[in-house]
């Protein structure tokens, strides 16, 4: 099933209280200077209400999502198609789609299972700049 909010620009679902999933937002919108992209934070009220739309569980996220045309990406696939979408020469990253899922999958989870030990989590979701807010979905 497909969502109009997701048919006009690609939107990035990500953990809102992970410092290292902010960190990458950040980076996502310092080179997205088109700003096709959209964000929510998994917590969020729009997240809540696309993810059931796409079959999607939502007690069992462990992951960036992005929903671009009608279709959704998770780990890894997702983190290359967000590059897909940056300006500049991070588009050349989505080359690495062509490793096997299983193993980029298997990096993303190491990276994803530790992100709280390794880099921290915040007691509440990030609260965008008045220049970003657009951008956010909620």
């Amino acid at each position: 099933m497909s969502n109009p909010k997701a048919e006009i620009h690609p939107i990035i679902l990500f953990d809102g209280v992970c410092n290292f999933c902010n960190y990458w937002v950040n980076f996502a919108i310092r080179h997205d200077q088109s700003q096709k992209l959209r964000f929510s934070p998994l917590q969020g009220k729009t997240a809540q209400e696309l993810l059931p739309s796409y079959q999607i569980d939502t007690t069992q996220l462990k992951s960036v999502i992005i929903i671009d045309n009608g279709k959704v990406y998770s780990q890894s696939s997702a983190a290359l198609r967000i590059c897909k979408h940056l300006d500049g020469g991070w588009k050349i990253f989505y080359g690495l789609i062509i490793i096997p899922k299983f193993i980029r999958d298997a990096i993303y989870n190491i990276i994803a299972r530790n992100r709280y030990k390794w880099f921290g989590k915040k007691e509440t979701c990030m609260v965008p700049t008045q220049e970003v807010k657009a951008r956010f979905l909620e």
